[in-house]
């Protein structure tokens, strides 16, 4: 029995799949408390109904509890889960947007390029304090991040926060998904062993799980054999142009998708596009899920399909492996390096496999990267300092630093005039400025 939080639980992708992960483990976790926490009292309603309609189809296994007041939750929480985000694609659409039209051809402008550094700065300041209640009221709590940029929100926990503190990222299950599409083999017979940083990890060893069989070779041989006009791999539609191009020319699979790799490239453009994210679409498949969560919650809707539903991350998995003291294998998680990847800084967030046992999440050390893959990892992580820097002091100079740093920026005046709008236009989400 343990009592899990869950910051953010009204978004409707992550309380939606963190609920369906948590009641498909429920017999591990039986007894235990789910505290649901969200800023948003209508989305909160919406999503505790949910949560005790799931409860009440299950034989009751948990005790549900919800608030809009953390610190209210928090008291007594085993494990804290993160996902968190202020008007998320309303901002995001910006930070792609601006800097694209000073001329910074950044594909995503998610987690890397200036939309990555006004992202983080937004985003810095809330997980900290959410972080620094948690260290004054369950200070010996598991916390486990889902909000974006990872590296980053990580990379600030370590430096100013004692917790335990891991990040979380499907990343690696796109991968096996590619991998598999490409041999004609399910994901789960795909076994990658990666490393790197997040959203930028590359697959050193890639074997068959069942036999052992080395699947580089066939995969290289599939990939090569690929129309390059091609977007896709099968329904893989994140594209595999620019991936495909990074293993012929530097020998291993990069993750998650192209479009989050070429965050961190100056020329992904030229595969990517500078088309950006599918804003509209995302938004109408949130307006849809919510119209579905209102039912379900108003008891309008049966509850089979969203009982059927996994959300595809490892939280849960990583709880009830705690809990259970399991010695389980995590294929990847965000963690301070300290040697884990020795030609990295030692103070870097690396993303690594790991075992979990009860006493949290261990990395388990990867060996060196390639130097050339090395290179453009050391460089992510330089910049990564500086906005952390500049995102936890409200450093403009740092901020500026960040710019000058990263790839994608190719002038002085481009980056000051996107620095200065940027800060202007977000201004009211970014108090430590």
């Amino acid at each position: 029995m343990a009592k899990i939080v869950l910051i953010g639980a009204g978004s409707v992708s992550f309380g939606t799949g963190t609920l369906c992960d948590l009641f498909a483990a429920r017999e591990g976790l039986r007894g235990s408390t789910i505290a649901l926490v969200d800023t948003n009292p209508e989305a909160l309603r919406v999503m505790s109904q949910v949560a005790r309609r799931m409860n009440e189809a299950t034989g009751r296994p948990f005790v549900v509890e919800a608030t809009t007041d953390r610190c209210q939750a928090l008291p007594g929480a085993r494990f804290v889960i993160i996902s968190v985000a202020v008007k998320r694609n309303e901002r995001w659409r910006l930070d792609f947007q601006v800097p694209l039209r000073h001329g910074v051809k950044q594909v995503l402008g998610e987690n890397g390029g200036p939309g990555g550094l006004f992202h983080a700065m937004r985003n810095i300041p809330i997980v900290l304090d959410i972080c620094h209640d948690v260290e004054r009221l369950c200070p010996d709590a598991l916390v486990l991040n889902f909000s974006n940029p990872e590296g980053r929100l990580c990379l600030a926990a370590s430096r100013y926060t004692g917790l335990r503190f891991v990040g979380l990222c499907h990343g690696i299950g796109m991968a096996q998904a590619a991998i598999g599409q490409a041999l004609d083999l399910p994901p789960d017979e795909i076994d990658p062993r990666a490393a790197g940083l997040n959203h930028f990890t590359w697959v050193l060893d890639l074997r068959r799980k069942s036999t052992g069989e080395d699947l580089y070779p066939a995969f290289k041989r599939a990939i090569a054999a690929k129309d390059m006009e091609e977007a896709g791999l099968g329904d893989y539609h994140w594209g595999v142009k620019l991936s495909r191009y990074l293993m012929e020319t530097f020998g291993y699979w990069p993750s998650p998708s192209d479009d989050h790799v070429g965050e961190y490239l100056s020329y992904a453009w030229e595969y990517c596009g500078l088309e950006g994210y599918d804003f509209d679409g995302a938004d109408r498949g949130g307006e849809e899920l919510w119209q579905r969560l209102q039912r379900w919650g108003g008891g309008q809707d049966p509850l089979d399909s969203l009982l059927e539903r996994r959300s595809g991350e490892r939280a849960v998995a990583i709880i009830a492996g705690v809990l259970g003291n399991t010695h389980q294998y995590e294929l990847a998680v965000n963690v301070p390096n300290a040697g884990l990847i020795p030609n990295l800084p030692a103070w870097a967030i690396v993303e690594v496999p790991a075992t979990v046992d009860a006493t949290g999440v261990h990395g388990v050390p990867a060996g060196p990267l390639p130097e050339p893959i090395a290179a453009m990892c050391r460089t992510q992580a330089a910049v990564i300092d500086r906005v952390v820097e500049a995102g936890v002091h409200g450093d403009r100079n740092a901020a500026l630093e960040a710019l000058l740093l990263d790839p994608v920026v190719h002038s002085i005046s481009q980056a000051e005039a996107i620095l200065d709008e940027l800060l202007e236009v977000h201004k009211d989400f970014l108090p430590q400025f």
